[in-house]
């Protein structure tokens, strides 16, 4: 099936690894011009190396001027930016009842400012050209929080409710805004929630991932490449009706519709 991205350019946030590589790699294979982005520069020229038609930009989302800088090296390379997708730092491990109003600022500024002010720099030209994809990797603590996870939940669930605000502005302009939450994806990032959740509760890893394993249907972890073509679907000229949603990849974990 064509998905309609040959020749869209497609900026990828954090997309060295995890998820977000996952998800530039599925475009890259649909024939989008993608701009790889993570901390390290050299990183992300490697990543981009390995795509069709790519380029591989220093990003801290963090810092305004190094959003700027990375819109307008996208701009430069292949034109103007037709898929936006926000993806961001996995925030530590917190509790509710610890956390500090500081941290709920810094939430704020990882996971929804940098989303936010990059949407402000493409959303103008996709609605002149009638066309634009925004999707965001988010978590399904977006629908159901989890526990030890605050910092995330806030600020992932924060985003979801400008992104579903934003939908409906636009959508008449031919732009789309979904979200896209994973479950537990084999990346480093689940990884590294597993050995804390062994570390707290003085347990092998290997019993964690099982017991994990145990409340998905599916019966495994699911892998990048499963959750990085849904995502390039979601970016995709078929997927032109679907928008305000958030869809999970996540084997049936998540036990809501």
């Amino acid at each position: 099936m064509d998905l309609g991205l040959q020749g869209r350019t497609a900026l990828v946030l954090a997309s060295t690894g995890g998820l977000g590589r996952a998800t530039a790699e599925a475009l890259g294979r649909e024939g989008a011009n993608v701009i790889v982005t993570g901390r390290r520069a050299d990183a992300a020229e490697e990543v981009a190396a390995g795509l069709p038609s790519a380029i591989g930009v220093a990003l801290d989302i963090r810092e305004a001027r190094s959003r700027q800088s990375a819109v307008r090296s996208a701009e430069d390379r292949f034109g103007p930016i037709d898929v936006l997708v926000i993806n961001g730092p996995g925030p530590k491990t917190q509790t509710a009842a610890a956390l500090s109003a500081d941290e709920a600022g810094a939430a704020f500024d990882d996971l929804v400012r940098p989303g936010v002010d990059l949407i402000s720099q493409v959303l103008p030209g996709m609605r002149e050209r009638q066309w634009g994809r925004m999707l965001a990797i988010g978590s399904s603590g977006v629908v159901a929080p989890l526990a030890g996870l605050v910092t995330s939940n806030l600020g992932r669930a924060a985003l979801a409710g400008y992104l579903k605000t934003l939908a409906g502005e636009v959508a008449s302009d031919g732009v789309t805004v979904n979200l896209l939450l994973p479950g537990r994806i084999a990346t480093a990032r689940v990884d590294g929630l597993d050995r804390a959740s062994a570390d707290r509760q003085g347990l092998d890893v290997d019993d964690v991932r099982r017991r994990s394993t145990a409340l998905i249907p599916a019966g495994r972890y699911g892998q990048p490449d499963e959750f990085g073509a849904m995502a390039a679907v979601l970016c995709s000229s078929i997927a032109s009706y679907v928008t305000g949603a958030a869809i999970r990849c996540d084997g049936g974990l998540v036990q809501a519709l």
